[in-house]
């Protein structure tokens, strides 16, 4: 039979191995409801790869490939992205922090150094503005604000914000691109106060911030460019549940062990206890 329809024999006997597998597998049902449920519960923005780290969590253990197939059967699959493009407004002559971080977005423990960064949202109202403040430790959003304009204040209330909620020490290190905002008097007036180190990319360099560039992209393609927000309103509820509930609380991170921001710094108080 293989050599009349021109079929390998170990093709053949490899396909029959396949086939036994899947049919002797009594938890396979159990397994694509459970990949059914994990791919909505990100609403469609888990892949393959952080479907297949949620079923490890989940106690199934599975491969990629078999991950891709468990969606296939499931018959879910991962939103299309569209293109993200990042701005910034840096033609101004206020002054400006030297580049401290220097990229060095690894660090050792909490409230060592945080990123900042600016973008804005569409609704049918006019434009959103959205600043945020990013732990690179756990790559936590620690704080963020919303507004109507893009202005000083802005920056100042998620910095403050940040203040509040994490207490950080002295010598914290608050880096962000030059943008007028950032360069604004009020804002360097903060950095000051709570003895904070300021640190600026260089002009046109998207790359020295490029964590909170990418949660911005995340935020877009996973969140935003899925909604048609009538209000400010609206767009302020979505956004706040988007990084409180999801991004912070549950979504996979790939740079901490694909584990959520919150569970990443819960478990590292953890160790810290027990040593």
């Amino acid at each position: 039979m293989c050599q009349l329809l021109g079929v390998k024999r170990h093709g053949y006997y490899s396909y029959m191995r396949r086939r036994l597998n899947q049919q002797v597998d009594p938890n396979r049902n159990e397994k694509v409801s459970l990949v059914r449920e994990i791919v909505i519960g990100s609403d469609f923005t888990y892949g393959s790869r952080r479907v297949c780290k949620a079923m490890g969590a989940c106690g199934f253990p599975i491969t990629r490939n078999k991950a891709r197939r468990l969606m296939n059967a499931a018959g879910v699959a991962v939103k299309q992205r569209k293109k993200y493009k990042v701005t910034t407004n840096s033609n101004h002559k206020k002054p400006v922090y030297d580049n401290v971080l220097d990229r060095q977005f690894k660090v050792e423990a909490p409230d060592q150094a945080y990123v900042s960064d600016i973008t804005y949202i569409w609704t049918q109202e006019g434009w959103l503005y959205l600043a945020v403040v990013i732990d690179l430790f756990s790559r936590k959003v620690v704080s963020w604000s919303l507004g109507k304009r893009m202005t000083a204040g802005l920056v100042c209330d998620a910095l403050t914000m940040a203040v509040w909620q994490r207490c950080p020490p002295p010598g914290l290190i608050v880096h962000s691109d030059q943008g007028s905002q950032y360069a604004s008097h009020d804002y360097r007036n903060l950095i000051k106060k709570n003895q904070f180190i300021g640190s600026m990319s260089p002009k046109g360099n998207c790359w020295d911030n490029a964590v909170a560039e990418s949660f911005f992209g995340t935020l877009k393609q996973e969140r935003v460019q899925w909604r048609n927000y009538q209000t400010r309103q609206a767009a302020l509820t979505d956004i706040r549940d988007y990084i409180v509930m999801h991004y912070n609380e549950k979504r996979l991170h790939s740079y901490i062990g694909y584990v959520s921001p919150n569970d990443f710094e819960r478990a590292c108080k953890q160790i810290k206890k027990v040593a």
